[in-house]
């Protein structure tokens, strides 16, 4: 083992710095150059400008006390006033901003246990309803706060089964959440048939709209379809909404917002026990940086109404010519029926596998999200792709081709491995093994799992390595369905 990083004994220069930094991500996914469709929303480089100037007036300040910073504490006001106006909530809407959509959705579930406390103090345990595709940070709230997430299946299209949604409620149920839209193929949930539900068993009802709170609104204002999502809807009682992914902030940027203060107040923590004094904080964190604040207040003022609606006429563009071109490719096909600016596409001829396309097309410089159940590749696309999508298409149709010349592809690289995880029916099977790749990942440097040397590969590697051990279990659960 080497020895460990230490602060070096006299600081380096400015520039020195810098250039390490370039150093460093040289290797990281090339969104400058539109190939990577998640993970960055860029509006172009005088919007960053702004958000980067707006970020720096408020680098140091800190939103953990409002009264210290009333200036933060009013443009958080304000972004919640304007995202709860685009979202047709009502005059006495409230809200805060959090970190990101994980944050919100922890929120959530936290909120409505502890109103559920309040009003049902029976309900020893809580249990919540979901589709199958709601976000996992679902996942992460069932296990932070200790409320049982019931799984509805999902159709076809990838919508909730609403009927199934309604045999999972119980006594026990204190929350219903939907997708506006569920991020993996860009389906909007039937937020209209949820919300009658929840109305009618009187069970609150979140709206994750994290990824489509800041796109869908103003898809919609285009002309484009789009079914009731928001607080249009009566049995809605709160939703999220992500600043930083459609919203184009700066990251670390969420919205929650909820039909009125009677929601919001469980949301807020509160000790008083501290020698140090009254501890109040509004939401998951406590030290809030206040340039984020100032700069998702800078984006929503400087692109207004007029900018969303260019951005998204785009992002639509864009999204029009990639799903178009897709379906003209043999052999594959776009899957759902996505409502937006994101969907998926999948590999309909057995003879082309989806994940060696996927293989070629990372040869070829594009940053890809791999899905499986079932195996399909998202895309979620922006105003910054209508420039690039025809030479994603023509990378597309190349790689399709090459991959479906030399099958053998598909037992080679991460193609076998993701191949292999597409197959696997029970996921707890190898949830240790992926347990094992964060170790390695956040693992002491100097060691065969130094983090430092980690890269895209290392699941697949580590995976591979214990391939025999996962696929020997999945033939001996296979032969005992056979015997059935």
């Amino acid at each position: 083992m080497t020895d460990r990083l230490r602060i070096p004994a006299t600081g380096r220069a400015r520039d020195e710095l810098l250039a390490t930094m370039d150093d460093y991500r040289a290797g990281d996914a090339r969104w400058q150059d539109g190939r990577c469709f998640s993970l960055v929303y860029w509006a172009g480089e005088e919007h960053e400008r702004t958000l980067m100037a707006a970020h720096e007036r408020f680098f140091m300040e800190n939103a953990l006390n409002p009264m210290a910073f009333k200036s933060l504490k009013r443009m958080e006001a304000e972004v919640i006033q304007m995202t709860a106006s685009m979202l047709h909530a009502p005059p006495e809407a409230v809200g805060t901003m959090t970190s990101g959509g994980t944050e919100s959705l922890l929120m959530a579930v936290k909120t409505y246990r502890e109103r559920a406390r309040a009003k049902r103090p029976w309900v020893l345990f809580p249990e919540m309803v979901a589709p199958d595709t709601i976000h996992p940070a679902v996942d992460k709230a069932a296990h932070y706060f200790g409320v049982k997430l019931r799984r509805a299946r999902v159709n076809p299209d990838g919508t909730v089964d609403v009927a199934d949604m309604r045999r999972r409620i119980n006594r026990n149920t204190i929350l219903l959440l939907s997708s506006a839209p569920q991020y993996p193929h860009g389906v909007l949930d039937p937020i209209e048939d949820v919300g009658a539900l929840a109305a009618r068993e009187g069970i609150p009802f979140h709206v994750d709209a994290c990824i489509g709170g800041f796109m869908l609104p103003w898809v919609e204002r285009l002309g484009y379809p789009v079914r009731p999502f928001d607080f249009r809807v009566p049995g809605v009682t709160s939703m999220s909404a992500d600043l930083h992914k459609y919203g184009l902030a700066a990251k670390g940027a969420s919205t929650i917002v909820y039909r009125d203060m009677s929601y919001l107040k469980h949301q807020f923590f509160v000790a008083t026990e501290f020698p140090g004094g009254i501890y109040a904080s509004p939401s998951a964190l406590g030290t809030r940086p206040g340039g984020t604040i100032a700069a998702a207040w800078a984006a929503l003022m400087s692109l207004g109404e007029e900018g969303y609606l260019h951005h998204a006429a785009a992002g639509m563009e864009a999204t029009k010519r990639l799903t178009e071109g897709v379906r003209a490719i043999d052999g594959l096909a776009v899957h759902g029926t996505p409502a937006g600016t994101i969907f998926a596409w999948e590999c309909t001829d057995p003879g082309v596998d989806l994940y060696a396309v996927a293989d070629q097309m990372i040869e070829r410089g594009w940053h890809v999200d791999r899905q499986h159940r079932p195996p399909t590749i998202h895309l979620t696309v922006t105003s910054q792709h209508l420039a690039y999508a025809d030479e994603y298409l023509a990378d597309l149709r190349a790689s399709v081709a090459h991959v479906r010349a030399h099958p053998k592809l598909r037992s080679s690289g991460n193609a076998a491995m993701y191949g292999m995880m597409a197959r696997i029916p029970f996921p707890f099977l190898v949830k240790g093994s992926v347990g094992k790749v964060m170790e390695a990942m956040y693992g002491p440097p100097g060691t065969d799992t130094d983090p430092m040397r980690a890269d895209d590969s290392v699941v697949g590697r580590f995976i591979q390595k214990h391939s025999d051990k996962v696929m020997s279990v999945l033939d001996k659960v296979n032969a005992l369905r056979g015997r059935r």
